[in-house]
């Protein structure tokens, strides 16, 4: 007769029952604690490409999107944006044209339990005198100063260290206005990321919380100050208002800097070899030569 596996369970010691019991609880704690706080959620992976009542940013405004589309659709969605769309659905289609062609990424574990309670707090966040408070823009439409630009500039260029100890901007970023070979490839240009992301506000909320893996993962413990998101909206509108005023193809600079730049090594490369060799030639074969004539 097969014994009971509770019994056998309890021939243990308590103080072992329960060291075994401990790391499934703390597992189901971890997952309940996450379940129970979709502001978080929100905030580290949504609010920088959306807001709840502040009108559009980089995507559109949350706001009573459950009016919009029923709540199926919306799960549906939110674990995998590009399958949708690639099924060719019309409202996810319409969606990406107005965010000037920007798809939104799969946030990493995202499951059902999730995306249903960050919906429950989007619907929450929508109801009257909740959606202020979501919504706020994150910067005011002051004047930026030329000061204001310098440090944006200097930030992007590492010339000036980040106060979180973060690697600057052109580490994997480029720009069409910067010298020699432009930057770094690992990240997309940034020549038109102001007008990408829809201005001040989008981009503060987007350098303050970025919603991106790669910048998750690079700065989530070298998090920028509010005065150094300051200085690199002011420098990214400068640039765009710049790039408005003289359009360039952002790639072609660096790409064109490369080439030259090896073609150019190439060719010192082989003038050097030519006088090298051919001077070693003459030493050893001139001996040779004048030794058989004598």
């Amino acid at each position: 007769m097969a014994s009971d596996p509770s019994a056998r369970w309890g021939k243990w010691p308590t103080p072992v029952r329960s060291w075994a019991i401990f790391p499934t609880v703390f597992l189901l704690a971890i997952g309940t604690a996450l379940a129970q706080d979709p502001a978080v959620f929100y905030r580290q992976n949504c609010a920088a490409c959306h807001s709840i009542g502040g009108g559009p940013r980089v995507g559109p405004d949350l706001k009573d999107v459950s009016t919009r589309r029923d709540r199926a659709w919306l799960v549906r969605f939110l674990e995998n944006p590009k399958a949708v769309i690639d099924s060719g659905d019309a409202y996810a289609r319409e969606l990406v044209s107005k965010s000037h062609g920007l798809v939104m990424p799969a946030v990493k574990g995202l499951d059902d339990a999730k995306t249903g309670a960050l919906l429950d707090y989007i619907d929450a966040q929508s109801k009257p005198g909740q959606a202020a408070a979501s919504g706020k823009k994150a910067m005011d439409e002051r004047a930026f100063t030329g000061a204001d630009v310098e440090r944006g500039k200097e930030i992007v260029l590492g010339s000036r260290q980040l106060a979180g100890g973060g690697a600057p901007c052109i580490s994997c970023h480029t720009l069409h206005e910067l010298p020699g070979l432009g930057g770094g490839r690992l990240g997309p240009d940034l020549t038109r990321s102001y007008q990408r992301l829809g201005g001040r506000s989008s981009m503060s909320t987007w350098l303050a919380s970025p919603p991106t893996p790669t910048m998750q993962a690079a700065y989530r413990a070298h998090a920028f100050t509010p005065a150094e998101i300051t200085s690199l909206v002011a420098y990214f509108e400068s640039a765009a208002k710049q790039d408005a005023a003289n359009p360039a193809p952002a790639q072609a600079r660096p790409v064109v800097t490369f080439l030259l730049i090896g073609l150019g090594g190439s060719l010192a490369a082989l003038v050097f070899m030519d006088e090298f060799w051919r001077k070693r030639f003459r030493a050893v074969r001139r001996p040779l030569v004048a030794k058989r004539k004598g």
